[in-house]
């Protein structure tokens, strides 16, 4: 009788084991839940709006002298730099020259950013908006625990095509008041403010 008792409990803690590793390992596999449209809609909105800067924005602020809290970045060779750039815009080359990309110096792209002050936005761009210069800078940086933000536009939209991204009500504006030649950044001085549409706040643009 004893033996049937000890056989039976022996039985009952062999097959708690099993059932409970059966278990873990159904719950330990299980197959990720899939995201939802409306969750994957919302991370992407957060995404754009935590990574891209308006051009509206940024040059609202050259237009009003509020350049202190951003610091904008040209990705572009130092040899298209010079010849011209937008105004503000400091140069950390991610190409050797115009044909042949710098990719491979990476401690040297790492450590000027690392270098520009921690308590403004920096803000890249590079030739276009489809250009994938910005985007690939930007996930070195981000292995390297320094995020920046992207211009929602590139060098090419911003100098020869300012009135397609321009308001009807900006598109006056001059161009070459933004942009600006030589080693230099450059400040933006005598622009004359106009009226615009974007407002104030969060849901400016």
């Amino acid at each position: 009788m004893k033996q049937i008792i000890q056989t039976i409990l022996i039985s009952a803690v062999v097959g708690a084991v099993a059932a409970g590793a059966v278990a873990f390992g159904v719950i330990r596999y299980q197959k990720p839940q899939e995201p939802t449209n409306e969750e994957l809609i919302k991370d992407f909105y957060l995404t754009e709006n935590a990574v891209h800067v308006s051009p509206h924005s940024l040059r609202t602020k050259m237009m009003k002298g509020q350049t202190g809290d951003y610091v904008l970045v040209d990705l572009r060779s130092q040899e298209e730099y010079e010849r011209e750039h937008i105004i503000t815009a400091v140069n950390i080359p991610a190409y050797k020259d115009p044909n042949t990309s710098a990719y491979d110096e990476k401690d040297r792209i790492i450590g000027a950013f690392r270098a520009l002050p921690k308590d403004k936005d920096v803000i890249v761009y590079c030739y276009s908006t489809p250009c994938m210069t910005g985007r690939k800078i930007g996930k070195m940086l981000a292995e390297n625990g320094i995020y920046v933000k992207q211009l929602g536009i590139g060098w090419n939209e911003w100098r020869y095509v300012w009135n397609l991204w321009n308001h009807d009500g900006e598109a006056p504006t001059n161009v070459l008041d933004y942009v600006v030649s030589g080693k230099e950044p450059g400040v933006p001085k005598g622009i004359k403010e106009l009226p615009s549409p974007c407002g104030e706040g969060d849901l400016s643009c």
